[in-house]
């Protein structure tokens, strides 16, 4: 039996799951500059007052489907003769195949300017996530000093990740998602190792 909180939790889910997939759906249909919030009121059915419960305007409603994406894409195993830090970069293949998906279909209607605030959204997002592995690992190494700042470390990774992301789309090169993984990789693994070892 569902208590009323359980209720209620299922409720706000639910309409943030819709205001979510509304904005995705007019990203794929017009520049993200031109979506207003009312755009997204009307695409998800959904009152004024009650968007505003949830989120303060779009680009919180984007980084909340962008956290949203990130919780759902399965956090991949490691082969066995992977490194501990390449844990770090766990999110950099799922996120090409998520991107994928969607980027020759939309690419053009999202716009430069738009793509480029998606993906300073996105490298933000990245930086947080890495920040935490950066500091599990930090803390577990044996060498006193870090050779690297870890908050520089972890804005290289994250930059890095959003530059190549940008080349792949922008270029639209026909790399698939697990082609540009291995560059993205190829870029960041030396800088990993000489963090971590």
């Amino acid at each position: 039996m569902l208590t009323g909180k359980q209720v209620k939790d299922r409720r706000i889910q639910k309409t943030q799951k819709l205001l979510r997939e509304a904005l995705f759906s007019l990203i794929h249909e017009k520049n993200y500059d031109s979506i207003v919030v009312k755009d997204i009121l009307d695409r998800a059915n959904v009152g004024r007052s009650t968007f505003y419960t949830h989120f303060g305007d779009k680009d919180e409603l984007l980084v909340s489907g962008m956290h949203d994406m990130l919780r759902s894409v399965q956090v991949m195993e490691l082969p066995p003769s992977a490194k501990p830090y390449e844990q770090i970069i766990w999110f950099s293949l799922p996120v090409f195949e998520q991107i994928n998906q969607h980027r020759h279909a939309s690419g053009a209607r999202i716009g430069i300017r738009g793509r480029a605030i998606i993906h300073e959204h996105l490298q933000k997002i990245l930086a947080e996530l890495i920040a935490d592995d950066v500091k599990k690992n930090f803390q577990n190494r044996r060498k006193t000093t870090p050779p690297i700042s870890s908050d520089i470390f972890v804005q290289y990774v994250a930059s890095t990740f959003i530059l190549v992301l940008n080349w792949w789309v922008e270029s639209q090169s026909p790399l698939p998602p697990n082609g540009v993984n291995d560059l993205f990789r190829a870029l960041i693994l030396p800088t990993l190792a000489a963090a971590f070892e």
